[in-house]
């Protein structure tokens, strides 16, 4: 049985821990102990990603690493991949490198494609911080990858959503969603199946490179909202203009209603064989008696 180092063991990795720790011993990375990854038999490493000296001990620990931790809040670059690269570094002559290393991250970095459909061939673009700080850590793994022949996976991942997992404060705040005209693409995937694609793509044999993560049903934003406020029996929010929109919403929540694609997951299912559980937010939104 190999050794598995999950790097930000939160919702998604949680998720997946049943079916990996059938395949993997299971080692986490966490900021301070923690009595429920103890319970469910985790091996923990108390480090930050901050922090290069308390990396030190992840050197040479596992086969397989899943990097799930987000990149720090600011800047166009990653220094948290970067310095985790950096510890992943043998020590001594013959000490053991990963195997296979998986990311997790963000279809934001392929910016607005004007609702086109798109899939893993298409040029990066990233319009926001956010994005380009992503983009550093794929870039950085990859040259990473190459330079010591490893197996380098990116799931490049759209809106994560679970029933608790839904926009219902937003919905109860009565904050506006663009017009159907002027309303952008956007895309999700469930966090049950994305667990099991984190999963898919660390045992698959021959998993390389990047696969957009997502579900076979994008759908524009205003709709999403519209279908979570029917399944909560919350109103519908009220539409509005873009130019209102800039002017009365938050510049980050502008940026989200500023990009929009569609993306192809053709790639995911034909060499991941993944099985979407949730092939739609239609099949994966819960209703009132459901989160009862």
């Amino acid at each position: 049985m190999e050794n598995l180092l999950i790097i930000g063991c939160g919702d998604v990795a949680r998720r997946a821990l049943p079916e990996l720790q059938r395949r993997y011993r299971v080692t986490a990375l966490v900021r301070s102990p923690d009595s429920a990854l103890d319970a469910a038999g985790v091996e923990q490493i108390v480090g930050d990603l901050d922090d290069a000296a308390s990396l030190v001990p992840l050197a040479g620990r596992a086969e397989r690493i899943a990097h799930l931790a987000p990149p720090e809040g600011s800047g166009a670059l990653d220094t948290r991949t970067r310095s985790l690269l950096a510890a992943l570094a043998p020590r001594k002559r013959g000490a053991m490198l990963p195997r296979r290393f998986v990311y997790l991250s963000t279809s934001g970095v392929y910016g607005d494609c004007a609702g086109e459909w798109i899939d893993e061939t298409r040029p990066p673009n990233p319009q926001t911080e956010r994005a380009l700080r992503r983009l550093d850590a794929e870039r950085a793994l990859v040259e990473w990858g190459e330079r010591n022949k490893l197996e380098i996976v990116i799931l490049r991942v759209p809106g994560i959503y679970a029933s608790d997992r839904l926009p219902r404060e937003r919905l109860s705040r009565g904050t506006p969603a663009l017009r159907p005209g002027e309303d952008v693409y956007t895309n999700h995937i469930h966090a049950d199946d994305l667990a099991g694609i984190l999963v898919a793509a660390l045992e698959s044999t021959g998993a390389r490179g990047v696969y957009n993560a997502s579900d076979d049903g994008p759908m524009k934003m205003g709709d999403f909202f519209d279908l979570v406020a029917d399944r909560a029996g919350l109103a519908r929010p009220p539409r509005i203009s873009r130019e209102e929109a800039a002017s009365q919403l938050p510049p980050e929540l502008v940026s989200f209603m500023s990009e929009s694609r569609r993306l192809s997951n053709r790639r995911m299912k034909a060499e991941l064989g993944v099985r979407l559980r949730y092939c739609t937010v239609q099949d994966g939104v819960p209703g009132i008696k459901e989160t009862a």
